[in-house]
Protein backbone atom coordinates (compact mmCIF):
# COMPACT_ATOMS: atom_id res chain seq x y z
CA UNK A 1 0.00 0.00 0.00
CA UNK A 2 1.64 3.32 -0.46
CA UNK A 3 -1.11 5.75 2.09
CA UNK A 4 0.93 6.48 4.81
CA UNK A 5 -0.18 9.22 6.39
CA UNK A 6 2.49 10.77 9.14
CA UNK A 7 -0.60 11.50 11.80
CA UNK A 8 -3.72 12.95 12.67
CA UNK A 9 -4.45 16.79 10.76
CA UNK A 10 -7.75 17.51 13.14
CA UNK A 11 -10.57 16.18 14.83
CA UNK A 12 -14.00 18.30 14.58
CA UNK A 13 -16.15 18.26 17.40
CA UNK A 14 -19.89 19.12 18.43
CA UNK A 15 -20.45 21.94 20.49
CA UNK A 16 -23.50 24.10 22.06
CA UNK A 17 -22.77 27.83 23.39
CA UNK A 18 -19.96 28.78 20.69
CA UNK A 19 -19.08 31.65 23.25
CA UNK A 20 -18.65 29.23 25.86
CA UNK A 21 -16.20 27.08 23.56
CA UNK A 22 -14.01 29.99 22.81
CA UNK A 23 -13.99 30.62 26.59
CA UNK A 24 -13.35 27.45 27.18
CA UNK A 25 -10.54 26.58 24.54
CA UNK A 26 -8.29 29.79 24.79
CA UNK A 27 -8.85 30.73 28.42
CA UNK A 28 -8.61 27.32 30.11
CA UNK A 29 -6.62 25.59 27.63
CA UNK A 30 -4.74 28.75 25.92
CA UNK A 31 -5.09 27.51 22.35
CA UNK A 32 -5.36 30.01 19.90
CA UNK A 33 -8.83 30.61 17.50
CA UNK A 34 -7.03 30.23 14.08
CA UNK A 35 -10.33 30.50 12.43
CA UNK A 36 -13.73 31.85 12.55
CA UNK A 37 -15.59 30.40 9.58
CA UNK A 38 -18.93 28.65 9.10
CA UNK A 39 -19.92 25.14 8.23
CA UNK A 40 -20.13 25.23 4.60
CA UNK A 41 -22.45 22.18 4.60
CA UNK A 42 -24.95 24.29 7.18
CA UNK A 43 -23.53 27.81 6.72
CA UNK A 44 -25.82 29.63 9.28
CA UNK A 45 -23.48 27.30 11.86
CA UNK A 46 -20.34 28.60 13.05
CA UNK A 47 -16.88 26.01 12.54
CA UNK A 48 -14.50 27.33 15.18
CA UNK A 49 -10.91 26.23 14.69
CA UNK A 50 -8.46 26.30 17.20
CA UNK A 51 -4.93 25.02 17.20
CA UNK A 52 -0.85 26.46 17.85
CA UNK A 53 -0.05 29.74 16.38
CA UNK A 54 -0.87 28.89 12.75
CA UNK A 55 -3.00 26.01 12.74
CA UNK A 56 -0.30 23.35 12.14
CA UNK A 57 -1.53 20.40 11.30
CA UNK A 58 -1.57 18.03 13.97
CA UNK A 59 -2.68 20.65 16.35
CA UNK A 60 -6.09 21.73 15.06
CA UNK A 61 -9.33 21.06 17.61
CA UNK A 62 -12.53 22.13 15.29
CA UNK A 63 -15.61 22.82 16.73
CA UNK A 64 -19.71 23.24 14.96
CA UNK A 65 -21.40 25.19 17.60
CA UNK A 66 -25.13 24.56 17.62
CA UNK A 67 -27.07 26.66 20.11
CA UNK A 68 -29.80 24.59 21.62
CA UNK A 69 -28.14 21.49 20.36
CA UNK A 70 -29.07 18.17 21.74
CA UNK A 71 -26.55 16.60 24.03
CA UNK A 72 -24.59 13.17 22.46
CA UNK A 73 -23.46 10.37 24.38
CA UNK A 74 -20.17 9.03 24.25
CA UNK A 75 -19.92 5.50 22.83
CA UNK A 76 -19.25 2.56 20.87
CA UNK A 77 -18.89 3.96 17.00
CA UNK A 78 -17.54 7.24 18.03
CA UNK A 79 -14.11 8.58 18.72
CA UNK A 80 -14.16 8.77 22.55
CA UNK A 81 -11.49 10.99 23.71
CA UNK A 82 -9.11 13.23 21.96
CA UNK A 83 -5.52 13.74 23.65
CA UNK A 84 -2.81 16.72 23.57
CA UNK A 85 0.47 16.26 24.37
CA UNK A 86 1.69 18.42 27.60
CA UNK A 87 5.56 18.55 28.95
CA UNK A 88 6.57 16.00 31.42
CA UNK A 89 6.65 17.77 35.35
CA UNK A 90 3.31 19.62 33.81
CA UNK A 91 0.99 17.16 35.54
CA UNK A 92 0.11 18.96 38.25
CA UNK A 93 -0.38 22.61 37.03
CA UNK A 94 -2.82 21.01 34.96
CA UNK A 95 -4.73 19.23 37.39
CA UNK A 96 -4.52 22.03 39.81
CA UNK A 97 -5.96 23.94 36.44
CA UNK A 98 -8.89 22.47 35.66
CA UNK A 99 -9.93 21.97 39.22
CA UNK A 100 -9.72 25.84 39.63
CA UNK A 101 -11.93 25.80 36.75
CA UNK A 102 -14.55 23.88 38.40
CA UNK A 103 -13.55 20.62 36.05
CA UNK A 104 -14.19 16.96 37.13
CA UNK A 105 -10.44 15.52 37.01
CA UNK A 106 -9.57 11.89 37.15
CA UNK A 107 -6.43 10.94 38.98
CA UNK A 108 -3.35 10.77 36.65
CA UNK A 109 -2.84 7.49 35.72
CA UNK A 110 0.19 5.44 33.46
CA UNK A 111 -0.69 4.14 30.05
CA UNK A 112 2.16 2.91 27.85
CA UNK A 113 4.66 4.62 29.55
CA UNK A 114 2.50 7.90 29.36
CA UNK A 115 1.12 9.72 32.38
CA UNK A 116 -2.63 10.61 31.05
CA UNK A 117 -4.74 13.05 32.99
CA UNK A 118 -8.23 12.92 31.65
CA UNK A 119 -11.44 15.56 31.95
CA UNK A 120 -14.34 16.85 29.87
CA UNK A 121 -14.77 20.18 28.19
CA UNK A 122 -17.87 22.37 29.09
CA UNK A 123 -20.31 20.35 26.81
CA UNK A 124 -18.70 16.75 28.52
CA UNK A 125 -16.45 16.05 25.73
CA UNK A 126 -13.72 13.99 26.60
CA UNK A 127 -10.12 14.97 26.57
CA UNK A 128 -6.77 14.02 27.55
CA UNK A 129 -3.40 15.79 28.47
CA UNK A 130 -0.72 12.69 28.16
CA UNK A 131 2.80 13.68 28.49
CA UNK A 132 5.60 13.56 26.12
CA UNK A 133 7.22 14.46 23.53
CA UNK A 134 6.25 17.43 20.29
CA UNK A 135 8.03 19.14 17.82
CA UNK A 136 5.32 22.03 18.29
CA UNK A 137 6.21 25.39 19.93
CA UNK A 138 3.48 26.81 22.22
CA UNK A 139 1.72 29.99 21.40
CA UNK A 140 3.45 32.48 23.57
CA UNK A 141 0.49 35.07 23.47
CA UNK A 142 -1.97 32.70 25.26
CA UNK A 143 -2.72 32.82 29.20
CA UNK A 144 -0.61 29.53 29.52
CA UNK A 145 2.75 29.41 30.66
CA UNK A 146 4.99 28.34 27.81
CA UNK A 147 7.00 25.40 30.43
CA UNK A 148 3.56 24.39 30.53
CA UNK A 149 1.41 24.55 27.62
CA UNK A 150 -0.22 22.42 25.15
CA UNK A 151 1.97 21.45 21.87
CA UNK A 152 -0.83 19.73 19.70
CA UNK A 153 -2.16 16.48 19.51
CA UNK A 154 -0.70 13.46 21.25
CA UNK A 155 -3.95 11.32 19.25
CA UNK A 156 -7.17 9.98 19.53
CA UNK A 157 -9.17 6.90 21.32
CA UNK A 158 -11.46 5.33 18.60
CA UNK A 159 -14.35 3.20 20.69
CA UNK A 160 -15.01 1.05 17.98
CA UNK A 161 -18.16 -1.44 16.64
CA UNK A 162 -15.73 -3.63 14.73
CA UNK A 163 -12.63 -3.36 16.02
CA UNK A 164 -10.68 -5.57 14.05
CA UNK A 165 -11.74 -3.96 11.06
CA UNK A 166 -10.75 -0.61 12.45
CA UNK A 167 -7.01 -1.58 13.09
CA UNK A 168 -6.90 -3.27 9.84
CA UNK A 169 -8.09 0.61 8.25
CA UNK A 170 -5.59 2.13 10.41
CA UNK A 171 -2.85 -0.17 9.23
CA UNK A 172 -3.96 0.35 5.32
CA UNK A 173 -3.22 4.24 6.23
CA UNK A 174 0.16 3.47 7.92
CA UNK A 175 -0.68 2.96 11.22
CA UNK A 176 1.26 0.03 12.79
CA UNK A 177 0.21 -1.79 16.02
CA UNK A 178 2.35 -1.45 18.93
CA UNK A 179 1.53 -2.21 21.77
CA UNK A 180 -2.12 -3.73 23.89
CA UNK A 181 -2.86 -3.08 27.48
CA UNK A 182 -6.19 -4.85 28.18
CA UNK A 183 -9.31 -3.64 26.06
CA UNK A 184 -6.93 -1.37 24.48
CA UNK A 185 -4.40 -1.38 21.11
CA UNK A 186 -2.56 1.65 20.16
CA UNK A 187 -1.31 2.42 16.82
CA UNK A 188 1.30 4.70 15.59
CA UNK A 189 2.18 6.65 12.52
CA UNK A 190 5.54 7.25 11.36
CA UNK A 191 5.23 11.11 11.90
CA UNK A 192 6.68 13.81 14.08
CA UNK A 193 2.81 14.94 15.96
CA UNK A 194 -0.30 13.42 16.31
CA UNK A 195 0.22 9.98 15.76
CA UNK A 196 -1.34 7.68 18.42
CA UNK A 197 -4.69 6.41 17.75
CA UNK A 198 -5.95 3.92 20.66
CA UNK A 199 -8.60 1.64 19.48
CA UNK A 200 -10.67 0.36 22.11
CA UNK A 201 -12.34 -3.26 21.86
CA UNK A 202 -15.55 -2.85 24.41
CA UNK A 203 -18.39 -5.38 22.97
CA UNK A 204 -20.67 -4.73 25.47
CA UNK A 205 -20.41 -0.83 25.80
CA UNK A 206 -23.23 1.19 24.86
CA UNK A 207 -23.53 2.75 21.57
CA UNK A 208 -22.72 6.31 21.06
CA UNK A 209 -25.14 9.02 19.67
CA UNK A 210 -23.88 12.09 18.37
CA UNK A 211 -24.74 15.34 19.46
CA UNK A 212 -23.17 17.98 21.42
CA UNK A 213 -20.12 16.72 23.53
CA UNK A 214 -19.21 14.50 20.67
CA UNK A 215 -16.59 14.15 18.29
CA UNK A 216 -18.02 14.48 14.63
CA UNK A 217 -14.95 12.99 12.68
CA UNK A 218 -11.15 12.52 13.01
CA UNK A 219 -9.21 14.01 9.85
CA UNK A 220 -5.72 11.96 8.77
CA UNK A 221 -3.03 14.16 6.85
CA UNK A 222 -2.25 13.85 3.38
CA UNK A 223 1.06 16.11 1.65
CA UNK A 224 -1.43 17.62 -1.13
CA UNK A 225 -4.16 16.94 -2.99
CA UNK A 226 -2.82 14.72 -5.74
CA UNK A 227 -1.77 12.48 -3.35
CA UNK A 228 -4.73 12.83 -1.45
CA UNK A 229 -6.78 11.60 -4.45
CA UNK A 230 -4.43 8.69 -5.48
CA UNK A 231 -5.25 7.69 -1.81
CA UNK A 232 -8.99 7.56 -2.32
CA UNK A 233 -8.53 5.27 -5.30
CA UNK A 234 -6.80 3.01 -3.13
CA UNK A 235 -9.75 2.92 -0.12
CA UNK A 236 -12.64 2.73 -3.03
CA UNK A 237 -10.34 -0.45 -4.55
CA UNK A 238 -10.72 -1.92 -0.68
CA UNK A 239 -14.25 -1.55 -0.06
CA UNK A 240 -14.38 2.23 1.16
CA UNK A 241 -17.45 4.57 0.06
CA UNK A 242 -15.30 7.69 -0.19
CA UNK A 243 -16.64 11.09 -1.33
CA UNK A 244 -15.60 13.22 -3.93
CA UNK A 245 -12.88 15.66 -2.72
CA UNK A 246 -14.14 18.87 -0.96
CA UNK A 247 -12.88 22.52 -0.99
CA UNK A 248 -12.29 23.52 2.62
CA UNK A 249 -10.54 26.61 1.90
CA UNK A 250 -7.68 25.66 4.29
CA UNK A 251 -7.20 22.24 2.84
CA UNK A 252 -8.56 19.56 0.55
CA UNK A 253 -11.19 16.96 2.54
CA UNK A 254 -12.00 13.24 1.50
CA UNK A 255 -14.53 11.25 3.61
CA UNK A 256 -15.16 7.76 4.45
CA UNK A 257 -17.52 6.11 7.34
CA UNK A 258 -15.51 2.76 8.37
CA UNK A 259 -17.05 -0.69 9.51
CA UNK A 260 -15.90 0.89 13.47
CA UNK A 261 -18.79 3.56 12.83
CA UNK A 262 -15.96 6.20 12.93
CA UNK A 263 -16.64 8.96 10.73
CA UNK A 264 -12.67 9.29 8.70
CA UNK A 265 -11.31 12.33 7.04
CA UNK A 266 -8.12 12.58 4.87
CA UNK A 267 -7.57 16.40 4.66
CA UNK A 268 -4.56 17.67 3.23
CA UNK A 269 -1.44 19.86 5.08
CA UNK A 270 -1.32 22.91 2.35
CA UNK A 271 -2.76 25.80 1.97
CA UNK A 272 -3.37 25.76 5.49
CA UNK A 273 -4.90 28.82 7.60
CA UNK A 274 -2.87 31.86 6.50
CA UNK A 275 -4.31 31.95 3.00
CA UNK A 276 -6.80 34.77 3.87
CA UNK A 277 -5.51 36.12 7.38
CA UNK A 278 -1.82 37.02 8.39
CA UNK A 279 -0.46 35.12 11.17
CA UNK A 280 -1.03 38.43 13.34
CA UNK A 281 -4.91 38.18 12.64
CA UNK A 282 -5.47 34.74 12.62
CA UNK A 283 -9.16 34.15 13.92
CA UNK A 284 -9.96 38.19 14.57
CA UNK A 285 -12.79 38.06 11.62
CA UNK A 286 -15.36 36.09 10.19
CA UNK A 287 -14.17 34.21 6.99
CA UNK A 288 -16.13 32.76 4.39
CA UNK A 289 -15.76 30.78 1.36
CA UNK A 290 -16.10 32.79 -2.11
CA UNK A 291 -19.52 31.01 -2.79
CA UNK A 292 -20.72 32.81 0.28
CA UNK A 293 -20.07 36.05 0.46
CA UNK A 294 -22.79 37.05 -1.26
CA UNK A 295 -24.82 35.81 1.59
CA UNK A 296 -22.43 37.39 4.01
CA UNK A 297 -25.44 39.79 5.44
CA UNK A 298 -27.68 37.16 6.30
CA UNK A 299 -25.43 34.93 7.63
CA UNK A 300 -24.12 37.21 9.63
CA UNK A 301 -27.42 38.38 10.97
CA UNK A 302 -28.05 34.79 11.99
CA UNK A 303 -24.44 34.05 13.91
CA UNK A 304 -24.38 34.72 17.56
CA UNK A 305 -22.02 37.59 18.62
CA UNK A 306 -18.41 36.02 19.81
CA UNK A 307 -16.46 38.24 21.56
CA UNK A 308 -12.68 38.09 20.29
CA UNK A 309 -10.00 36.89 22.26
CA UNK A 310 -7.36 38.97 23.74
CA UNK A 311 -3.68 38.06 23.82
CA UNK A 312 -3.20 37.64 27.99
CA UNK A 313 0.11 37.53 29.70
CA UNK A 314 0.95 33.81 30.59
CA UNK A 315 -0.07 33.35 34.24
CA UNK A 316 2.52 32.76 36.61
Amino acid sequence: MSIQTPGIHHVTAIASDPQANVDFYTDVLGLRLVKRTVNFDDPHTYHLYYGDEVGTPGTILTFFPFEGGQPGSVGRGQASATAFVIPEGSVAFWVDRLESEGLAVEDPVERFAETVVAFEDRDGQPLELVTGESDIEPWTDGPIPAEHAIRGFHGVTLDSLDPEATGDLLEAMGFQRVAQAGERARYEADGERATAVDVLDRPDGDRGRQGTGTVHHVAVRAPDAETQLDWREELIEQGQRVTEQKDRQYFQSIYFRESGGVLFEIATDPPGFTRDESVAELGSDLKLPPWLESDRETIESQLAEIDEPTPAEAER
